[in-house]
């Protein structure tokens, strides 16, 4: 399996680099999972009936859901912690500590190494598309830091390079590999942070 990125070339109206077209990449939004499909999956691997695991699934969300407001991080086994917390405006005086100054209650979730280094070592691919959302490079990555454009005849735009394009060993149904196939999002058009 791996993460598709899409990089589009857009207009970077503030910054360092206001004024210039620059490639910023983004990942690929896959659907939402419902809750049944993920029950389905989790009784299926586990070997315990959809009823059992739909009882687990509940309590441990009551749990979770009562420990973290009462102010207890809590493990979340498999992918790490969550805990509550607050953005709050600072004020000079203790006279001036109310409830009021709290402008933000959030959940914060501290994923657990183990799924750090699972997501480091996953493959990236990268389409690459022009301001005019054209396709304009693809490139596949199936080490950690290493980028490589798997095709040296597609047009370049990034920093990619292939010294031996012939080492890949890829497959085109998304295994790892340095030279598989990647398809084309559907929409490259979609709206994004920045646009």
């Amino acid at each position: 399996m791996a993460l598709k990125v899409k990089a589009r070339e857009k207009l970077q109206k503030i910054g360092a680099f206001a004024g210039e077209y620059r490639y910023v990449m983004m990942p690929e939004l896959y659907t939402p999972l419902s809750q049944e499909k993920v029950i389905k999956e989790a009784a299926l691997r586990s070997g315990v009936t959809e009823g059992v695991m739909q009882a687990c699934w509940d309590g441990a969300g009551k749990v979770i859901k009562a420990w973290a407001t009462e102010g207890h991080s809590v493990a979340l086994p498999g992918l790490g912690t969550m805990r509550f917390g607050l953005r709050a405006k600072s004020v000079g005086k203790v006279e001036d500590v109310k409830a009021g100054l709290i402008t933000t209650r959030r959940i914060i979730f501290t994923p657990a190494q183990d799924l750090k280094d699972e997501l480091k070592d996953t493959a990236i691919q990268i389409t690459c598309y022009d301001r005019n959302g054209e396709e304009v490079k693809r490139v596949t990555s199936t080490d950690p830091g290493t980028v490589e454009d798997p095709d040296p005849s597609t047009p370049s735009t990034g920093s990619g390079t292939v010294d031996d394009p012939s080492t890949g060993s890829g497959t085109d149904n998304g295994g790892s590999g340095g030279s598989g196939i990647i398809p084309t999002p559907t929409d490259p058009e979609d709206d994004q942070p920045g646009d």
